[in-house]
């Protein structure tokens, strides 16, 4: 087991995000040692560390009498093709298993989107997994005869709801050596290391999921898509940390929802909406990535190009959703689903922001945060970069949505209310002005028929305030005084 230089630094990675995984990576090492492994560990600071995963294996080989290297097949694509030639390097055979801490197998998914379909929605592919892991059915048909109830979890957030906090675990002695090397390596990195209070061990992950499933879980499916402004978790699991580093499987953290819902300590919307977003979105957001990488990265249907905001770093910015969503981002490593998609990816997509960068500042700042699920997630799903492959329209809003969702609007520099005024919400004239500037491939678009049609109705005066508004907010942009 190695900590490698370069896997820290190809994106200015979160130092929570660091700290987590070398940490856990110790603490696994060690249960390893303890279980009667002889496990060859090299940290960070190690003099003899050179700093890269190729160079690693070949001196551990040339030291070693090893017949063969065996391991597992990484989950980022940049990874796995360097590992096509590191047996070469290393003059070893290399075995490479197929990773196991996913429900859907690469064979079964290029399966599922080659057979004859037009286009790949993560609907139809989650009631085959529903069918395959058998969770929440009864027989062929679905618990309560729906496969859905996602439109019963859009409700916003009441200020008098109690807000679980998720399961918190004391640094050990170890942890606290990472803490001390991150602070000294990574200082220059984004984020806040302090305070760190992550599980690093299978053990304590496990009493997370079930802190999780008895505090937040019966709440979870009606107030998921709510925001609160200081409230950064709500009823929402922060588990993904734990599953995307293997300290959880999918299936146990399903099951166990499941139980509470057989149980009757669970509603069925809730423990629907939580096992959809594991064997239905991450499984079907895995498949997509391995399915259209290495071009997929590159993608950008709109040809958006503007550089990414300062504020997306310092949470410098008068607008109080995007400032909340970030300082917590800073904070926490962490934002729930929402808070990316419909406030600093919506505020992305609106502003013509280069759907790259927007993707690498979402892999280097949230814990969670691989390649593989997130690349897709932000270029794709919250950029439209891919035009359409993962979503049927564009995420996009005014300052609508995010006001019916959250309490941020009440203390904001601008109003909601104002439309083209010079205090007017930044999102409100830049939807209009994103619409109209893609008209030509949006157009068409049967979900945004309506909303063109509104635009439509528009006086030319009006249309030209909302455009004359987009113009100075995006001035504003680039002054840095938004």
């Amino acid at each position: 087991m190695v900590e490698v230089a370069e896997e820290t630094t190809y994106v200015a990675h979160h130092k929570k995000k660091i700290a987590f995984l070398f940490s856990a990576m110790r603490h696994f090492a060690k249960a390893l040692e303890s279980a009667g492994w002889s496990v060859i560990y090299v940290k960070l600071d190690d003099p003899e560390n050179t700093a890269t995963f190729e160079a690693e294996l070949t001196r551990a080989v040339q030291t070693n009498d090893f017949d063969k290297v065996i391991m597992v097949e990484p989950s980022e694509f940049r990874v796995q093709e360097a590992m096509r030639v590191w047996g070469e390097s290393a003059e070893i055979p290399l075995e490479m298993l197929e990773d196991d801490r996913f429900l859907c197998t690469h064979a079964e998914f290029e399966a599922w989107a080659h057979d004859g379909r037009k286009t790949l929605r993560m609907e139809y592919f989650y009631r085959d997994m529903r069918r395959k892991t058998q969770l929440l059915m009864r027989g062929d048909k679905p618990e309560g005869d729906k496969w859905n109830y996602d439109s019963e979890n859009r409700k916003p957030a009441k200020d008098d709801l109690f807000m679980p906090t998720p399961f918190k675990v004391k640094p050990s002695a170890i942890t606290q050596d990472v803490l001390d090397l991150v602070e000294t390596r990574f200082d220059a990195h984004f984020g806040d290391l302090l305070p760190f209070d992550y599980a690093v061990t299978r053990q304590d992950a496990l009493k997370a999921l079930d802190h999780f499933i008895e505090t937040a879980l019966p709440n979870f499916g009606d107030y998921q898509d709510a925001m609160v402004e200081g409230e950064p978790f709500l009823y929402h699991s922060v588990l993904a940390q734990y599953l995307n580093c293997g300290l959880l499987t999918p299936l146990e953290i399903c099951q166990k929802a499941e139980a509470a819902y057989v149980k009757d300590k669970a509603p069925l919307n809730a423990v629907e909406g939580f096992i959809r977003q594991i064997i239905g979105w991450r499984e079907y957001i895995r498949g997509i990535y391995h399915l259209k990488m290495p071009d997929y990265v590159d993608l950008n249907y709109f040809n958006h190009t503007r550089p990414l905001p300062e504020f997306y770093w310092t949470a410098e910015t008068k607008m109080s959703c995007v400032k909340d969503a970030v300082k917590q981002t800073k904070k926490y490593a962490y934002a729930h689903h929402i808070q990316r998609l419909m406030v600093t990816g919506n505020f992305a997509l609106l502003a013509g922001i280069d759907p790259k960068a927007v993707h690498e500042w979402y892999l280097a700042v949230y814990a969670d945060a691989y390649e593989w699920v997130e690349l897709p997630n932000s270029l794709g799903m919250s950029q439209f970069a891919d035009g359409g492959l993962l979503g049927s329209k564009p995420y996009v809003s005014s300052g609508n949505y995010i006001n019916k969702m959250s309490d941020y609007c009440k203390n904001c520099h601008y109003s909601v209310k104002h439309k083209t005024e010079d205090n007017a919400c930044p999102f409100n004239a830049l939807y209009w002005d994103f619409l109209h500037r893609h008209r030509e491939t949006l157009g068409n678009n049967p979900r945004l028929g309506h909303t063109y049609r509104t635009w439509g109705r528009m006086k030319d005066e009006t249309k030209q305030a909302y455009l004359d508004r987009a113009a100075k907010t995006l001035k504003a942009l680039e002054a840095g005084t938004l």
